[in-house]
């Protein structure tokens, strides 16, 4: 007996950890912190401190219309798929995919890797006629909005007004498609893949008509694509003002309204208007970045 309990005794007490023992124990786990997944993202275009309070006003509110006429085209699409007459115009028989994504780039894509500058680091504002550039390999994320802009550009307010048509008036009418063009050349947009191969609104239905497939992920026929489709969906609903259609290929001239086609619809009226929602407004403020002196590589300037 005497043995059993000196063996007892010998025997270490065992420690029982209390509830906040294990309940720290359990949550340190969990305790690490953890950066959102999407941590860093930059949501609006960055306009250079190089402009200042006017310029940056009118680039900002052109993005914010650059975004507008992208995301209903968007819409559009997602809608009547390659169903519509309007998609057919300018695409073909082609899927819709990357026409969506070609679009939604613009809309929702990061906005990193973009600057839009007014301090004509290159000198080529000073030349006649250019209202500006892609600043090409100085710097390749970088564009230049010359004084000529600020003179030109239209907002979509005033679309199928004033003499505009889709068929007859430059691309570049309003800030809207034009800072859409502008966007494609930048890589972090464009890639490199979204480039430009037509150059006027015939060509771009006769390219759809012989069955391109570089439409889809053509910067010009993009353009003509949304205003068209802002110009019949929004801004005079049903009608639109495409203008003539005189040297387009006879299938395309079928029907000069873009409404969808019978099988997806039988009233383009319930095509539905895309709310502004989304914001461009530009960073507070941007870091100037480096520059060259060399003149500045470009396809064509845009007056």
């Amino acid at each position: 007996m005497y043995k059993a309990l000196l063996l007892a005794a010998a025997v270490p007490a065992l420690t029982i950890p209390t509830p906040t023992q294990l309940d720290t124990r359990q949550a340190a786990p969990f305790q690490q912190e953890m950066s959102a997944w999407d941590a860093g993202a930059v949501s609006a275009y960055p306009i250079h401190s190089s402009c200042n309070a006017t310029q940056r006003a009118q680039i900002a509110a052109g993005l914010n219309e650059t975004i507008l006429l992208a995301d209903h085209a968007k819409q559009h699409v997602l809608r009547w798929g390659n169903s519509s007459e309007l998609y057919q115009k300018y695409f073909g028989e082609l899927p819709p995919y990357e026409v969506i994504g070609a679009l939604d780039i613009i809309v929702n894509g990061d906005k990193s890797g973009v600057l839009f500058r007014c301090d004509n680091p290159d000198g080529n504002c000073q030349q006649a006629g250019w209202a500006g550039h892609w600043r090409g390999s100085n710097a390749t994320s970088e564009t230049v909005i010359c004084d000529l802009s600020y003179q030109r550009r239209r907002w979509l307010s005033s679309m199928c007004g004033l003499g505009y048509t889709v068929a007859d008036s430059p691309t570049n009418t309003f800030w809207a498609s034009d800072l859409m063009h502008r966007l494609y050349h930048i890589p972090a947009v464009g890639g490199g893949y979204i480039e430009h191969w037509i150059e006027t609104y015939e060509d771009a239905l006769t390219f759809a008509t012989n069955g391109s497939t570089t439409n889809t992920h053509d910067s010009d026929v993009l353009q003509y694509f949304a205003l068209d489709a802002y110009a019949y969906d929004i801004a005079v609903p049903g009608r639109g003002c495409t203008g003539s259609e005189s040297a387009a290929p006879a299938q395309a001239q079928s029907s000069t309204s873009a409404t969808p086609s019978a099988s997806a619809a039988s009233s383009a009226s319930s095509v539905p208007a895309v709310p502004a929602a989304t914001s461009a407004s530009p960073s507070a403020s941007q870091v100037a970045s480096q520059t060259s002196s060399a003149p500045a590589e470009h396809e064509a300037h845009e007056v």
